[in-house]
């Protein structure tokens, strides 16, 4: 995730981390070139375009508009809601360390529930991007499960047993159990809940839609530019497409929160604050918090 202040002028005019322009750059200069061949060949007689009337691209343009404002919102709405969830977690994890210090009264049983929690908080992370065990996991614990056919969850049932062996030992009581199961559940239901984001992306329709149109419009803009514009008919066909392909591109990065874009969410910085978070139940010193590098919070 990009975490900076707002830039200066100059600064947000040319900024380029963060922003989609890299990856749309091929459309925008492609359509600018179809346009100023278009241009071309009128001028020169060659091939004299056709003078489209401007009345229906804007009807076009506003439909077209209404199209991407819905799957900017629908994909806003999944990136805010993850980052929710996530929070949700953070808050679940924190308290189940204040949980296990008034409710577990065994010391290592205590280290081991909390050890569990931190391995399932890195396997979740993992399992949401779909990448194998990195040096962070595997120091939390999390090379124990990954072999399991769903890591995650073999450390909180991990967890859970630890919980019953307490029971069944008499050092847990009846108020302790309950509590400590109330807040497994309630990280087993954030976990479901970004899993349902990560397993449901936006309808593929909606893409091949935004897209299509896209592409349609900025190759029949120039027909209707060339007559008024002339040889800006390419600079105003590049201005549209920059903003179409823009937002298109926007919204297809947001709609997957927890990939790790520039704009996906910090879920290694997330699990570091959990990790400092439980640090002084375990009796450790907190590790540093992640900063962002170049303005990047992994």
């Amino acid at each position: 995730m990009i975490v900076r202040d707002r830039p200066g002028l100059w600064q947000l005019l040319f900024a380029l981390k963060g922003s989609v322009l890299p990856r749309i750059a091929g459309p925008i200069l492609g359509f600018a070139a179809f346009s100023a061949l278009l241009v071309g060949l009128d001028r020169s007689g060659a091939w004299p375009a056709p003078r489209l009337d401007a009345t229906p691209f804007t009807v076009f343009g506003i439909a077209l508009s209404l199209f991407l404002g819905f799957r900017n919102n629908a994909a806003y709405d999944r990136w805010w809601e993850a980052r929710r969830l996530w929070g949700g977690l953070v808050a679940d994890l924190r308290t189940l360390g204040r949980e296990c210090q008034i409710c577990v009264a065994d010391t290592g049983r205590r280290q081991r529930i909390l050890r569990l929690a931190l391995a399932f908080i890195h396997l979740h992370r993992l399992n949401l991007r779909g990448l194998a065990p990195d040096a962070a996991a595997r120091a939390a614990g999390a090379g124990a499960f990954t072999e399991a056919a769903h890591p995650p969850c073999a450390a909180l049932d991990a967890a859970a047993a630890e919980i019953a062996a307490g029971q069944a030992a008499a050092e847990i009581d009846g108020f302790g159990i309950r509590t400590l199961t109330t807040r497994l559940a309630s990280i087993a239901l954030q976990q479901a809940g970004c899993e349902r984001i990560a397993a449901t992306p936006l309808p593929f329709v909606y893409t091949l839609l935004i897209f299509r149109t896209c592409w349609l419009y900025c190759l029949l803009l120039p027909l209707a530019l060339i007559g008024p514009a002339g040889w800006l008919a390419p600079l105003f066909t590049a201005i549209v497409a920059y903003v179409f392909f823009g937002l298109a591109e926007v919204t297809e990065e947001l709609s997957h929160p927890f990939g790790p874009t520039l704009n996906g969410l910090p879920l290694d910085a997330l699990c570091r604050t959990v990790e400092i978070g439980l640090a002084p139940h375990l009796g450790e010193a907190a590790p540093v918090r992640l900063e962002p590098a170049d303005y990047y919070l992994s």
